[in-house]
């Protein structure tokens, strides 16, 4: 492993491997307006939600590092302090990016993008007609972190109004992740998109308790075969198959290819199909029956 102490490396060392690990980033898309009423409209992707009572959005739109000024966006919202944020799906995404593009203040970045301000209903800033989800947010508190370049300025919002688009949701009021179709911020000039294949399910364990990968069989958490993910699906079941479902399952399975001298690899790929379609209890009743 490589050591990487951010005290003596420099700042676009440690903002680069940041950039890559902590990833991917939900993108703010943040729109602002000056107490002149210009409006300002950039990405940024230190961004997430952070509570819900009272509703907690943050973002940070950083000091610059090359020559630690402050972007456009900051010095609004130390004017106005009201923004709204919207959502960046991947039917708009190079047209948040080309509004990042540092142009002069006073340059309208809705026009440069070819994007519609709509007005709020609660705040002074615009919102992004063709972004799925807008929050209107009132500022509660900007936290300056530190005032070389690169520090944060964590800018602490409350949702006032929120605007949905309905099709974005599914038959039971949810948002559906392949109608809204989200991006995401990686590393250099990498994003991911957060839809069709790239979703994927993990059953919460906090539903129930499962048993956890140290009391699966020896045989089983110490297979080459097995990787982490498998046994942690194993791990997450309530209970380990008893000795009569085990029986009664090779009574009734049939599994024709399973034979003396059967080898191991052979039997986990089996059962690997069967984790990779949820059938978490009959996988790990394959595994203890023939391993």
């Amino acid at each position: 492993m490589i050591k990487i102490d951010p005290a003596i490396e420099t700042v676009p060392k440690v903002h680069q491997i940041l950039l890559g690990a902590v990833a991917p980033r939900p993108i703010a898309f943040a729109s602002t307006i000056d107490k002149a009423g210009n409006p300002n409209l950039s990405p940024f992707s230190f961004f997430n939600a952070f509570g819900v009572n009272p509703t907690t959005l943050i973002f940070s739109p950083s000091r610059r590092g090359r020559d630690n000024t402050t972007k456009d966006t900051f010095n609004n919202l130390k004017e106005v302090p009201e923004v709204v944020i919207n959502t960046v799906n991947y039917a708009i995404v190079q047209q948040a990016s080309l509004a990042s593009t540092e142009y002069p203040k006073g340059v309208n970045e809705f026009i440069k993008a070819g994007l519609t301000p709509v007005p709020a209903e609660k705040v002074r800033p615009f919102r992004v007609k063709e972004s799925p989800v807008q929050f209107e947010c009132k500022v509660r508190q900007i936290i300056e972190t530190g005032d070389q370049g690169g520090a944060g300025n964590l800018v602490i919002c409350e949702i006032l109004l929120i605007h949905l688009d309905e099709t974005i949701l599914d038959e039971t009021g949810r948002i559906n992740p392949d109608k809204i179709d989200l991006v995401a911020r990686m590393g250099g000039d990498n994003y991911c998109r957060a839809s069709g294949n790239a979703i994927f399910r993990v059953e919460k364990p906090s539903l129930k308790q499962g048993i956890g990968i140290d009391q699966l069989p020896f045989a089983i958490r110490n297979s080459k075969y097995l990787s982490g993910n498998d046994l942690g699906k194993m791990g997450n079941i309530e209970a380990l198959p008893t000795i009569n479902e085990i029986e009664t399952y090779k009574n009734i399975s049939n599994l024709t290819f399973v034979s003396t001298g059967t080898d191991e690899k052979t039997i986990i790929d089996f059962a690997r199909r069967l984790l990779n379609e949820n059938k978490v209890e009959e996988a790990l009743t394959v595994l203890m029956a023939y391993l």
